[in-house]
């Protein structure tokens, strides 16, 4: 196959997608994306540690990858896959903490027991944290990655975190838990378990770029959520429907 052949066909396959999603169509005048005054989009780092969950790091990443000129870089104690709390699954570190000095935003994910101590016990991931902490505009986390700022020092009066989590936060950190989906101290912005990373990069992507850029983000991505159950808010949760949960969260983490 030639290059021109080649060329035809990615284009006419390229056009083609554009009808099915309904996109328009590139024609000689730019459309009316938003930018960011004139300057570079906000650098992005996600941090990925051994056992850390899978929704908690892709969620936020696919809104915030959507920002204009934004990057989002997946970052491991070294470059390669990052292995799931279910072992199951792996996300590729693109890059290692000792090649990123700076960032804009810093998101630390969650993960089962495994995950989140041993990155609460890792020298090297704390001292990184904190170093690129200093430069960053948001610092931020999801679920138990929480715990993690927290062993780092980097916590202050409130945050949220796991449900199950909270007597640990408070009694280990010394902040107030706060059962909201994301909690705002400063910079530092602390989201609940796992689909609450969602609700927190909304709010975080509404400060970036705006809550224009923000609303049309959670459109393209049609988070509408209307689960068919009422059953994601621990406080009104019973106590055996609390213990199912952590049950099959250990047992798929084994």
């Amino acid at each position: 196959m030639t290059t021109t052949q080649t060329t035809r066909r990615t284009v006419l396959g390229g056009l083609a997608a554009v009808a099915a999603l309904g996109l328009p169509a590139a024609t000689g005048t730019a459309a009316a994306v938003p930018v960011l005054d004139g300057r570079p989009g906000p650098k992005i780092g996600i941090l990925l540690y051994d056992g850390f969950s899978l929704l908690d790091p892709t969620g936020p990443a696919e809104l915030l990858s959507r920002l204009p000129g934004a990057t989002v870089t997946m970052i491991g104690e070294r470059r390669g896959p990052v292995r799931t709390d279910t072992h199951r699954t792996a996300v590729f570190a693109d890059r290692a903490v000792s090649e990123v000095d700076r960032l804009d935003v810093l998101l630390v994910p969650g993960a089962g027991d495994r995950g989140t101590v041993g990155a609460m016990r890792n020298p090297v991931l704390l001292d990184w944290i904190r170093r690129i902490d200093r430069h960053t505009t948001w610092t931020t986390s999801v679920c138990t990655g929480a715990l993690v700022l927290g062993a780092a020092g980097l916590l202050r009066e409130r945050a949220t975190t796991y449900w199950a989590s909270a007597p640990y936060l408070e009694a280990t950190f010394g902040v107030q838990y706060v059962p909201e989906r994301y909690v705002r101290v400063g910079k530092v912005i602390t989201a609940a378990g796992v689909s609450a990373g969602i609700d927190m990069a909304l709010f975080l992507a509404s400060e970036l770029a705006g809550e224009e850029v923000a609303r049309a983000v959670q459109l393209a991505v049609e988070y509408d959520p209307r689960p068919p159950f009422d059953a994601g808010d621990a406080a009104t949760a019973s106590p055996r429907l609390k213990e199912l949960a952590l049950r099959l969260l250990a047992e798929s983490q084994q």
